[in-house]
């Protein structure tokens, strides 16, 4: 079953723990009925409060869930548009942010076969804390 983004990103934002955001010395998101969407919206240029950091432009794959483990950093300066971009050997995610300005495709299939699990991210931010399935590949789209 796939998940839509909304839904990821409001399941997305109830996984986070209020005490992450204090722990990392920042206050807590005011939620005041907000969907995550519409927060990560107000803030384009910053992760929303007690998610991991991922530059402008940039999309950014940890090996873990929660944005933990080790982190691989992608450009549009180094990667082919539209081209199915695998993790290196033996590599894979388990949570990601897109802030690439443009929509990134992850897939389960280490050849972005679409037989396996994929899912979409619109590139304004969206911060996934914990993919619904392993990625092993990647391709990022024309607006």
């Amino acid at each position: 079953m796939r998940t839509t983004v909304l839904a990821a990103t409001l399941a997305a934002t109830a996984l986070v723990p209020a005490t992450a955001a204090l722990s990392s010395g920042a206050a807590p998101a005011a939620h005041h009925g907000a969907t995550g969407q519409e927060r990560a919206r107000s803030a384009p240029h910053a992760a929303p409060a007690g998610l991991a950091p991922c530059g402008a432009g940039q999309l950014c794959l940890w090996a873990k869930p929660d944005f933990a483990g080790a982190r691989q950093v992608h450009e549009l300066s180094t990667v082919d548009i539209e081209s199915c971009v695998p993790l290196p050997a033996g590599g894979s995610a388990q949570a990601l942010a897109n802030r690439t300005g443009r929509p990134v495709t992850t897939y389960q299939s280490a050849e972005c076969a679409e037989t396996g699990e994929f899912e979409t991210y619109p590139g304004g931010g969206t911060w996934m804390p914990r993919s619904p399935y392993t990625v092993r590949a990647f391709k990022i789209w024309e607006n």
